[in-house]
């Protein structure tokens, strides 16, 4: 069978890529159409489509192109998988959990605050400092945000002041990582055990047991009526939290600061080749300053968002790994803003999975809400070794 696929590979115009982009749709398609609303309850489709991508990314495989090749044999193998259960599971259940738009609309919740630490990440990153501080610049920014929200009684204040924090987080970690020279893994790790603490003891000092109160202003939602009524699109998009919309907004925006002006082309320079970039006249200080304090700000907005325009609440270190989640997407997108977006809406959607999938099993709820983390493990390692990251990044620079 696999001897079927490579020629069918070498013989499409379109590259070994596009093959491997085809079994993955393939594969998804397997695992559809046991789902509603199809609910096609023979395995036989499934089978025959899953047996077809996995031959394509094999096929590919053999080609050269091994990483979009072990893509199609897991999209193959994850529509099987997928298939085979929910052709053994009552209709009912997977209609209970399964409701298309119920999950893309909590699939853009989940992704949004990956997306603005992932976003932060690769400016930082992209300059040449490993911003491994992610997790606590978005717990900053998540604490800060709705204390200021709190008392100076404006969800824009607050949300300026949970940037801010994430931006002061970022300065501290800039100066030891930059100034000092000291291991940025160290630094970044030593900025999230300092923010569990700092908000941990002020949320105890200020709420107390109490915790924070209900009547806090919150991020408002973008109402769109115009489309309210259109089957799918209107239960996703017509009720949407601002901060969900200027997530969305910023990923072609950041691509094209990055890659399309002269500020962008200054980071990569300083992230690639830090002495060729000084030797040309570039601060290399002054850009690696910018873009690390630029990364605490976008992570502490997407802590923000999770405070007051998601749960309009905060408990003690509730970002829950958000940060190191957004940094896996950031590898996995290859530093690159649209790629770590569909990062972050795969990990969003595993988020949100994960979230229904009590309805089918109760027993297993708790194994459930580990999905997200599992995935992340598991994208991680696929990439790790083929993404090649900035080529001086993690390297302190010393102007000679």
């Amino acid at each position: 069978m696999t001897s079927l696929a490579v020629p069918i590979a070498a013989r499409l115009p379109q590259g070994l890529r596009r093959v491997a982009w085809l079994g993955i749709a393939i594969g998804l398609l397997a695992a559809w159409l046991a789902l509603p609303p199809l609910t096609i309850r023979s395995l036989v489709p499934s089978v025959v489509l899953a047996l077809i991508a996995v031959m394509l990314g094999v096929g590919v495989a053999i080609r050269g192109e091994r990483r979009f090749g072990a893509f199609a044999v897991a999209a193959g193998l994850f529509g099987f998988v997928l298939a085979y259960l929910a052709t053994v599971s009552g209709v009912g259940k997977l209609e209970s959990v399964v409701v298309w738009s119920a999950l893309f609309a909590a699939m853009l919740r989940f992704a949004t605050p990956l997306a603005f630490a992932a976003l932060g990440g690769m400016f930082s990153e992209r300059s040449g400092v490993v911003n491994i501080g992610l997790e606590g610049m978005m717990l900053m920014g998540a604490f800060f945000g709705i204390m200021g929200a709190d008392k100076l009684d404006s969800w824009w204040l607050g949300l300026l002041v949970g940037i801010a924090s994430g931006g002061v987080a970022a300065l501290v970690h800039a100066f030891f990582a930059i100034h000092l020279g000291a291991d940025q893994i160290v630094s970044g790790t030593a900025i999230n055990f300092l923010a569990v603490g700092v908000t941990g003891y002020l949320f105890i000092d200020i709420y107390g047991t109490e915790g924070t109160p209900t009547d806090i202003e919150s991020i408002p939602d973008v109402k769109l009526g115009f489309i309210d009524d259109v089957t799918f699109l209107g239960p996703i998009f017509g009720q949407l939290n601002l901060m969900i919309w200027i997530a969305i907004a910023l990923v072609p925006l950041t691509w094209a600061i990055m890659f399309k002006t002269p500020i962008g082309l200054r980071i990569r320079a300083c992230g690639e080749h830090p002495k060729a970039a000084d030797t040309v006249g570039i601060n290399v200080y002054m850009v690696r300053y910018g873009a690390v304090t630029l990364s605490g700000m976008f992570a502490a907005a997407g802590g923000a968002y999770l405070s007051i325009g998601f749960v309009n609440s905060f408990n003690e270190n509730m970002t829950a790994g958000r940060g190191f989640i957004a940094l896996a997407a950031l590898i996995f997108g290859n530093w690159r803003p649209f790629g770590l977006a569909a990062a972050c809406l795969l990990f969003g959607f595993s988020s949100a999975l994960a979230q229904r999938l009590p309805e089918y099993s109760q027993s297993a709820a708790v194994l459930f809400q580990a999905l997200p983390y599992v995935l992340t493990l598991i994208a991680v390692a696929g990439v790790i070794g083929r993404s090649i990251p900035p080529a001086a990044v993690g390297r302190p620079y010393r102007k000679q």
